[in-house]
């Protein structure tokens, strides 16, 4: 067996173009696993957190069936109680009330119908990407009531501008007497989000729920964890603490199911990808291997002649499957960390882009994982074997008389 071993490197190395050349390609086919493993996770966590840390936030607490209905008067269930558990809450990183209302906004220009939502100026910043998203003037102060954020596309549709006023009607919760006020323009955000730039504006909560006639109640809490993936674990004590009094806890999962379905796209994707490379690999191991045979059919016949078993012959060129196994793994581990590592160093730029209704904000970063570099390569290895089993069945049944008829 060990001379069978040794025998089977040195015959890899007998033509290194050839081995050289068989090598590579399967090198490439796992290196370009390896990326494509990498660009996937690194794509993943990228829309994840444009997803949560834009608005949405990773998991969402309302009343229960608000979210099919959003009726203006299905309000939280012991709110006060509930944010005052949250706030004491050690998995909590932080949470921000919010209301909701459809509402009409008409300036001197034109009008058009909006998704009002009222904000804590000072808890909505750890929730929400509002503030860093200012095109022009400033996120919600104390200075006014009476402030009111808008998006780019809105502002362009009502042809608004910086402290220009506008109107803003709405329906009150609990009777739906019609209810109007006059903001003042002090903020215009691009999220580079069509919807939210379009059909969002945001004033102070206390005045949202004055207008609603909502007294202190509110619809909804964002929250972020101290752990972002405790929004993907469903039995996690988290769910079941909040899912009660008529409540119910969401997280992005449950909240952006088309998301969730994009994610799982992406590994099936992988998945293509790798029979795809795979094929490519078995192509040129079969390629090398038969074309080593064909080379070297009167050693093989020399081999039987003298007493070799057909078993060995076949056990040596599944060696030498092995051997070029190894090599091409080496090669390819190197040459998928150093280009991995390049490209996550320097990003693929994807800003602005829209996949499953998420807008790509920031660049795309492959992630590094230590399983891209076990799982594998132990699978280009097994399947490397597992082609190297048809050629050795070959060889291993080659008739000594016939093979020794080929010259050298």
């Amino acid at each position: 067996m060990r001379m069978l071993l040794k025998m089977a490197w040195r015959n890899l190395f007998r033509n290194k173009r050839r081995t050289f050349i068989a090598g590579t390609a399967i090198g490439i086919g796992l290196a370009s696993l390896i990326f494509v493993d990498a660009l996937m996770i690194g794509m993943k966590e990228n829309m994840i957190d444009s997803a949560t840390e834009s608005f949405t936030g990773e998991a969402q607490i309302h009343r229960q069936d608000y979210q099919e209905s959003r009726d203006v008067e299905m309000t939280l269930q012991n709110a006060d109680s509930v944010m005052a558990a949250l706030s004491h809450d050690p998995v909590v990183a932080a949470f921000a009330p919010r209301t909701y209302a459809f509402a009409m906004i008409t300036s001197p220009s034109n009008v058009n119908s909006i998704q009002l939502v009222g904000i804590d100026p000072d808890k909505e910043p750890a929730l929400s990407l509002i503030d860093e998203t200012m095109q022009k003037g400033e996120y919600l102060g104390e200075q006014s009531e009476r402030q009111l954020i808008i998006g780019s596309e809105l502002a362009d549709i009502l042809k608004l501008s910086l402290n220009d006023r506008a109107v803003i009607t709405v329906a009150q919760a609990f009777g739906g007497d019609m209810t109007q006020e006059m903001f003042r323009v002090t903020g215009i955000y691009h999220f580079n989000i069509p919807e939210m730039d379009k059909g969002m504006a945001f004033v102070p909560l206390k005045k949202a729920q004055e207008m609603l006639n909502l007294n202190n109640q509110i619809h909804e809490i964002a929250i972020n964890f101290t752990n972002s993936e405790i929004a993907q674990q469903s039995k996690h004590p988290f769910w079941q603490r909040y899912n009660r009094m008529g409540n119910r806890a969401s997280s992005w999962t449950e909240l952006m199911p088309q998301l969730e379905a994009a994610l799982g796209l992406t590994d099936f994707s992988t998945l293509i990808i790798a029979f795809i490379l795979f094929g490519v690999v078995a192509l040129g191991i079969i390629n090398t291997l038969f074309m080593s045979i064909h080379e070297r059919i009167f050693e093989f016949g020399v081999l039987r002649a003298v007493g070799t078993r057909p078993g060995s012959v076949g056990l040596l060129i599944f060696f030498e499957a092995g051997c070029l196994a190894f090599i091409s793994i080496l090669w390819g581990c190197l040459l998928g960390y150093v280009l991995t590592w390049i490209v996550s160093q320097t990003g693929i730029d994807y800003t602005g882009i829209e996949f499953a209704g998420v807008t790509f904000r920031r660049l795309l970063y492959p992630v590094l994982q230590i399983h891209q570099f076990m799982t594998y390569p132990f699978w280009v290895f097994v399947f490397t074997l597992f082609i190297g089993l048809y050629p050795a069945r070959y060889a291993a049944k080659m008739s000594p008389a016939e093979a020794l008829q080929k010259t050298i």
